[in-house]
């Protein structure tokens, strides 16, 4: 898979802030993307060295609105570990 589609964007929130402090990033990925192509993606994107891939497929769940039934998209979210203390400057 292409590096430049498996990295969709970052996942910024409270969590994910204190994670960064254990040199731990979250990521939203490619729903086909494996574990090796998301180590390939973030090694080449910014520069480091992924020690560890965790990923996590969350489940689209139903909304009801006054419209109708909305269903929500299903995602993959990655936790990329950096070797030696790298860090990655988001924003």
């Amino acid at each position: 898979m292409d590096s430049a589609y498996v990295i969709k964007k970052p996942i910024v929130t409270e969590k994910s802030t204190h994670l960064s402090e254990e040199s731990k990033y979250t990521f939203l990925v490619d729903r086909k993307a494996r574990k090796d192509d998301i180590k390939k993606a973030v090694e080449q994107v910014y520069g480091v060295k992924v020690a560890k891939v965790a990923t996590q497929v969350r489940k689209g769940g139903s909304k009801r609105t006054r419209y109708g039934y909305v269903e929500d998209k299903v995602t993959k979210k990655a936790v990329v570990t950096l070797a030696n203390g790298a860090t990655i400057e988001l924003f």
